[in-house]
């Protein structure tokens, strides 16, 4: 399987763009804010070249044509690596835009990583498990990153309908992030659909596919070279829809003094609050009585 010099050339062009992101991420302590996308980056940037390494000795013949074999198992270990880190990406970027709002990012991450766990049991359940032993872990590689592909596109989708409401601007790092994995997701996705598994690495598609790939690390290049605007203070109106759903949300979460509550019979409750006051104020009366 030999690689030409134009794939050759993507291929280098891409192993620079993962350094140099994880050098901006490191320079610019993204990496304290995003420890899960930090570990995607350090893994892609030690992975690639031993996996660009050994698809050369492939085509080479390298070590009695076992370069294959090798390929095979550190190629899909990085790559079930990658699903689940993927996964903590993800919840990183949805906690980030929520920064502001407290309660709705508790119950928003337990929402979203129930929703991981029902796609994840579902991509799994859709593998036929025709193949055994070991051609399995493709399918299964496929099917786990078919699931958080689904959810980097509806994360991405809910940061561009919330964006306003969330005060979120676009020049955010966690939108960008969110940008171009909605970016690779879709060409995962529209590249599965029209090339099979078996498609040589020097078909045209392949350099549509290397091309978004190198688009969505533009993309991240990008937003973590220029200066990110300063969050400031959400502030919101006591009317507002989103302000009413994170005080609604504090109070699912709020583990305080729990208290018994009794219904009257056909009692209005300000009739009750105002026999506590006077009651109140008829002991403190006859305290200060008592003192003279």
């Amino acid at each position: 399987m030999p690689l030409n010099f134009a794939m050759s050339a993507m291929s280098l062009a891409e192993f620079t763009l993962w350094a140099l992101l994880a050098f901006l991420f490191w320079k610019k302590s993204l990496c304290r804010r995003f420890p899960a996308m930090w570990s995607y980056l350090v893994l892609h940037v030690a992975s690639m070249p031993v996996l660009l390494v050994l698809l050369f000795g492939q085509s080479r013949h390298w070590f009695n044509d076992y370069c294959y074999a090798i390929y095979f198992f550190a190629y899909w270990a990085v790559y079930v690596a990658s699903v689940v880190m993927l996964f903590f990406v993800c919840i990183e970027v949805f906690r980030s835009a929520l920064g502001g709002f407290s309660g709705l990012m508790k119950i928003g991450t337990v929402a979203f990583r129930w929703a991981a766990v029902v796609s994840v049991i579902i991509s799994l359940a859709s593998i036929s498990y025709a193949h055994r032993g070991i051609l399995i872990i493709p399918d299964i590689a496929y099917a786990l990153m078919r699931s958080v592909g689904i959810l980097e596109l509806c994360l991405l989708a809910f940061l561009c309908l919330s964006m306003n409401a969330l005060r979120l601007s676009v020049r955010d790092v966690a939108f960008g992030v969110a940008l171009g994995f909605g970016v690779l997701s879709a060409n995962d996705f529209i590249f599965g659909a029209l090339v099979s598994k078996n498609s040589s690495l020097t078909s045209p598609l392949q350099f549509v596919y290397e091309s978004l790939a190198l688009l969505a690390l533009g993309v991240w290049v990008t937003y973590s070279a220029l200066p990110e605007p300063a969050r400031q203070p959400v502030v919101l109106p006591v009317n507002s829809t989103i302000y009413r759903w994170n005080e609604i949300a504090s109070a699912l979460g709020h583990t305080g003094t729990q208290i018994a509550v009794q219904q009257p019979a056909e009692s209005f409750f300000l009739t009750d609050v105002e026999k506590v006051v006077d009651k109140v104020l008829n002991r403190s009366l006859k305290s200060r009585e008592s003192e003279y």
